[in-house]
Order: structure tokens, then sequence, then C-alpha cells
């Protein structure tokens, strides 16, 4: 014990040591070794004890990629059976995926220094290009297993937002939008259920994805909710036949741009007051008095108000316990965050199957897990929601 005191003591004094984290991650997965062996032994290195039940024999290394750089290990290795550490987990999906972007950019002709930074982002010190085939090959199946999967039941809940992000096509660098969608089913259950890509969000395109998922099983839609999106508004009237709700943080922001900024906080407030109603018909009521007041000062937001009322309000039709979470994107923007700051490390996408890749993994890991945690909605508000007009539904998915 003192000795590792010592040794912990000397790591400390480095300071501003730019190898501090990555030697201190080292140490105590080193220690941590040493402490489950010295139990699987029933005694400490070196120790005489009637309680030994095996014997130390030397050790592997092993070098271990973690996200602050390349640790060397020693795992120790046992005379009876063998010994491998709980904590060395296979790398993570996501990890393998931005792997595989980095070597395709790398084969797709991007210059040696532009992959090299992306290496070390990535806090790795090389990687083979042997590795391409086998890596893309495995995490492409079970990607497009994950994002084509069939959906089964109601999801009476489905949010919808788009990314962008850029990739090379044609000699051209554009950008795309990527599109994910994540929706709650009747057991309170919430899932990413699928992801696309496209030049644009016309009405076009979001019904295409919205018909794509239905003929996965998507069913028992109710309620889209996404930002102010016209296209995806007319696609889920056409598709679904379900009700649109605008995210209200979204609307706020477009509200803002109204108004003058020693003003923007009064205009907030005034316009929560609707956001506070017990009841849809109060908050309507609420909405129409607070536009009514401000149309004088700011015309241009009254109006924005008014042809805003039912698509931001259209959420208190529902379970007052879901108004939180269906009353805007915010469930989403988690998910789109990760995407976005694992895609910033790649910056440009040789190719959007690459894009795929990386995507759906963060997806894939994303939806474990939801799937390991407790119910998003209780299963008691849900239940209610989840009867289906079945043959509509296949009339409308050809």
């Amino acid at each position: 014990m003192t000795m590792d005191r010592m040794a912990l003591h000397e790591l400390l004094e480095k300071g501003s040591d730019t190898d501090l984290l990555r030697e201190m991650i080292g140490y105590v997965a080193q220690s941590l070794m040493n402490l489950e062996v010295d139990s699987l032994c029933g005694a400490e290195h070196g120790e005489r004890t009637a309680e030994r039940v095996n014997q130390r024999n030397g050790y592997r290394e092993r070098a271990w990629d973690t996200r602050a750089g390349t640790i060397p290990l020693q795992i120790p290795k046992l005379r009876k059976g063998s010994y491998f550490p709980g904590f060395l987990e296979p790398r993570r999906t996501a990890e393998k995926a931005l792997t595989a972007v980095i070597q395709e950019a790398y084969i797709q002709g991007v210059s040696t220094r532009s992959v090299d930074e992306l290496v070390k982002a990535m806090g790795m010190t090389g990687i083979s290009k042997s590795q391409v085939s086998r890596l893309c090959a495995d995490i492409d199946e079970r990607v497009q297993s994950f994002l084509n999967r069939p959906l089964e039941g109601d999801w009476p809940y489905l949010w919808i937002d788009a990314t962008y992000v850029k990739v090379r096509e044609a000699g051209r660098i554009v950008s795309v939008a990527v599109i994910i969608a994540v929706a709650v089913n009747t057991d309170g259950r919430r899932e990413v259920l699928g992801m696309d890509i496209g030049p644009s969000e016309a009405e076009v395109f979001w019904t295409k994805f919205l018909r794509a998922l239905m003929r996965r099983g998507l069913r028992g839609v109710k309620l889209v909710i996404s930002d102010a999106h016209e296209g995806l508004k007319a696609a889920a009237a056409k598709v679904f036949g379900a009700a649109w709700q605008r995210c209200r943080i979204h609307f706020y922001r477009n509200a803002m741009a109204h108004v003058a900024a020693p003003q923007r906080a009064m205009v907030a407030a005034a316009i929560r007051t609707a956001f506070a109603q017990e009841t849809a018909k109060a908050a309507h009521r609420q909405w129409r008095q607070v536009a009514d007041s401000l149309r004088e000062r700011f015309p241009k937001l009254a109006t924005l108000m008014d042809e805003a009322e039912h698509d931001v309000l259209a959420y208190m039709d529902f379970h007052p316990d879901h108004w939180t979470k269906i009353s805007s994107t915010n469930p989403l923007e988690r998910v789109n965050g990760e995407v976005k700051r694992r895609t910033d490390v790649v910056v440009i996408f040789p190719n959007e199957a690459a894009i795929f890749r990386l995507g759906g993994a963060i997806l894939l890991e994303q939806n474990d897990e939801w799937a390991a945690s407790r119910r998003y909605m209780s299963l008691e508000t849900m239940t209610p929601l989840g009867h289906t007009d079945v043959s509509r539904l296949s009339a409308v998915a050809t």
C-alpha cells in the first residue's frame, strides 16, 4: 500500500504533464487487476499463506486504446486457469465505426495530415489500413440490421429532427440532412426507429421516409413532434393522419427574432403564461390574449403567434403527464448532439455509406442504453393510445 501511494504521488506531482491523464488511467487499471488477481489467488503477490489457492505466472502485454490515448497494460497470468479483467470490454460499436470512417477517408484520398488529426482526436496512435474491410463489414451488417428491423406494436408519439453534415459527392463537398426518428410505444418504451439522408427536407423526402417506416411496421402514430417543417407537417397528415406538434423551444427562438433584445425576457414570460395553463381550452384563450396584447408593438410576432397557435399547443390534447416530453424535440436533442459531436471529428465524409456507418452505430448504442433503462412513460398512461386502423395503414404504406 505504501508503494502504491508513492507511485500515485509521483504521478500527481507531474501537474500539467499532457500524459498525466493517460498514466493515471493506466495506474488505476493496473492496480485493479492486481487486486482482482490477489483475490483469485487468496493471497497478495509474494505472500506465503495457507489460504493461497493459486499463483501468478508472469504477465502478458496488451495495448488498451482509450479516449485518453493508447495505454500499455500488463495483464497478470495464473498458473491454474486464466484471467481477463472485466473492464477491458471490446471497443464500442461507434468507436469501431469512427475508425472505419477514418480509414475510408484515407482510402478516398483525404490528406495524410487530416487522417493523423482524426486519429489523434480518437486518442489512438495509429490504425492499419488492413482493418478497413473487416471493420466495415462487421459494422455495416449490424447497423443495417438495426435500421431495417421490423417494428411491432403501436407508437403514439414520434419525434423527428435533422442535423447536417458534409459529404463528398461527384467531386464537390455538399451539406446533407441526416434525419433521425425516435418514438415511444404503448409500453412506454423509447426507441430509435430509423435514420435517412437527404439533400433537403422537402415534403417528398419526408413522405418517402415516413412510408418506409410504415412498411417496416410503424403504426398507431397520434402525434409527430418536430421543428417548423411544413413538408413534414403535410407528410405526417398524409401518411399517418396524425397531429403535428411544433417544437415550442424552437418556436421561442423564432419568436424572439421579432423582438428587440431588451424586451425579449418580458415577451418570453408573457408567452409562457399560455403553457402554464391546466387545460387546452385555457391555453388557447391565454395564447390569443397574449398575441393581442403584443400586436401593436410587435405586429410580426403577433402574426406568427396567430399562425402557430394550434401547432405549438397541439400537445395539450394528450395526457397531461406527457406534456413536458411531447411539447418539444428535447428528447431527441441529446441523440442529435452525440451524433453531431462524433461526426464533427470526421468533418467531411467520403460518401453516404460512411455517414450511415457512423451515425447508425451511434444510434444503435443509444437504443441499447434506452432498452436497459426504465420506461420513458408510464404504462398506465400509454395503453389507452394503442388502437390502430390496420386496413388504412396498409393502403397508405403503398
